[in-house]
């Protein structure tokens, strides 16, 4: 193949269309949207100071009390992400392409799983990351002010060692995981003959880039444990999510929806979940309680 423009304008085309198939098959699979709020960024990166206040009503008794932002100081920044691959310059003369349609295939499908890895990256991750309050997302001493007025700590985890499982309130006002989202992924190309990377190293460059983060909503709607995934351990995630209060012990009424399991523990969902009876022989009276999503990106 002769290197003119009309044609490395055509093996472009070519190679984006194989990126863009790719990446749209996969794009149908957004588990992610199951437990992250999706947030559109404006900038480099986004403050979430609101998260700290869950005020519920009060008697209007004198003048009205003016729930501002909280003094909580948490923000997402924006990371850049990216993935590129070289085509060598003597493949394309010599129309060796044949391979290069599956590194393109990969990069269109690396491209759209971003977000699914980077938000289940981030559940697995709230055992030892912080969240709004400064303290680990999933924690035992989350500072919530009592209805006496005083300081005390609420738990969303009962800790463990074993594999992580955790189950999530979705369809609150607010999602558990905040993924922010700045610059969809774009098709670039560094592939004009005079570019540096040609000259150099006889490579045509493509790949694709993105700008995005994610983050932590509130707390109070999500538990996660490394605890036996069983009926004893599971109640007391349910009664913990459901029992959350606001400051000054207003009831927020959360209701837990969906558990997530890693694929390890798919078989304990099942039983707790879809099983008629336990292992007692017993009624099980949490049959049908949550969705089930068993999650491979964990």
């Amino acid at each position: 193949m002769k290197l003119t423009s009309q044609a490395l304008d055509a093996l472009r085309v070519g190679f984006k269309a194989t990126y863009q198939a790719a990446f749209d098959a996969e794009a149908g699979r957004e588990d992610y949207l199951k437990i992250a709020e999706i947030v559109t960024s404006t900038a480099g990166e986004e403050k979430y100071g609101w998260l700290g206040e869950l005020p519920g009503m009060r008697e209007w008794i004198g003048a009205r009390v003016v729930h501002g932002l909280a003094e909580h100081d948490y923000a997402i920044k924006n990371k850049d992400f990216e993935l590129t691959v070289a085509v060598d310059r003597n493949h394309i003369e010599d129309d060796t392409l044949g391979t290069y349609g599956t590194r393109f295939k990969t990069l269109g499908r690396a491209a759209a799983r971003n977000p699914n890895q980077l938000v289940f990256g981030a559940l697995k991750a709230g055992f030892s990351t912080n969240c709004y309050d400064g303290q680990s997302f999933f924690d035992t001493d989350h500072p919530v002010i009592g209805e006496d007025g005083k300081m005390t700590t609420v738990a969303n985890t009962d800790g463990g060692t074993g594999a992580p499982w955790f189950l999530l309130a979705t369809r609150e006002i607010i999602k558990p995981i905040l993924f922010q989202n700045r610059k969809d992924p774009q098709f670039v190309s560094k592939d004009a003959p005079t570019d540096d990377n040609v000259f150099s190293k006889k490579q045509f460059v493509y790949g694709v880039d993105a700008r995005r983060n994610v983050g932590y909503g509130m707390w109070q709607m999500a538990w996660g444990s490394k605890q036996t995934l069983d009926a004893e351990h599971y109640k007391a995630a349910r009664g913990a999510i459901g029992g959350m209060k606001g400051d000054h012990g207003s009831p927020l009424g959360i209701n837990p929806n969906l558990l997530v399991v890693p694929r390890s523990l798919e078989g304990a969902a099942l039983e707790l979940l879809n099983a008629e009876r336990n292992a007692a022989g017993a009624t099980n009276v949490w049959k049908g309680t949550a969705e089930l999503f068993v999650c491979d990106w964990l």
